[in-house]
């Protein structure tokens, strides 16, 4: 029981994090360090994550290759759908306030590409993961922080839609670790989709 109550407490360090870093600190990377800080934190707090290994673990080619192809749809179907989901026309300004510009977006789009995606799979799915067939609760937390990073940056159906396609992908993500037993697929997944989605919004406002 003890457990159970501290694995889903657990998220709360995180979500706090990403809360103080953009409204409080104005700070796009403050967000980012501390949400990562706060992941640290909270699995040493639960002392029963798995092996850091799962993240390095041997998976079929296949797994890799669709689920690289699959997540990378989230960049191009937001650059293509940008008028469509109303994308904030301030956005650009909004980045800048947050210090994203000039340089900052090649060290952004490389730290959160290439660092962010195994951070948040070894604790959203390694660590807090469930075996659940359905989507169940532990997804939607995971979805629920992008809401946080988006807020005002697009129409409400826009940020619906994101929020809907989050659970999807953490749910999908939770099923080929469940299968594979290795999270190198959904880490490079989510590496694919970060990559995507970050270069989508540089080409329109970087």
């Amino acid at each position: 029981i003890l457990y159970m109550t501290s694995k889903w407490l657990a998220p709360i360090l995180p979500y706090l994090a990403v809360w103080v870093g953009l409204f409080l600190f104005k700070s796009a990377w403050g967000a980012l360090i501390g949400f990562h800080i706060a992941i640290v934190v909270a699995l040493l707090w639960l002392r029963s994550a798995p092996p850091i290994r799962i993240l390095i673990k041997p998976a079929p080619w296949k797994s890799i290759v669709l689920n690289g192809l699959l997540c990378s749809l989230g960049g191009v179907g937001l650059y293509f759908l940008w008028d469509i989901l109303g994308v904030a026309v301030t956005l650009g300004a909004q980045l800048q306030h947050l210090g994203i510009s000039g340089l900052r977006w090649f060290w952004l789009i490389a730290y959160f590409s290439l660092v962010n995606p195994f951070v948040e799979e070894y604790f959203w799915r390694g660590a807090l993961g469930s075996n659940a067939l359905f989507p169940y609760g532990g997804d939607l937390v995971y979805a629920g922080y992008h809401v946080m990073v988006v807020w005002n940056m697009a129409r409400p159906h826009a940020i619906l839609l994101m929020l809907l396609s989050l659970v999807f992908a953490g749910w999908l993500w939770r099923q080929i670790y469940r299968r594979d037993g290795s999270l190198l697929a959904p880490a490079l997944g989510h590496m694919a989709a970060d990559l995507s989605i970050l270069l989508a919004v540089f080409i329109k406002v970087g």
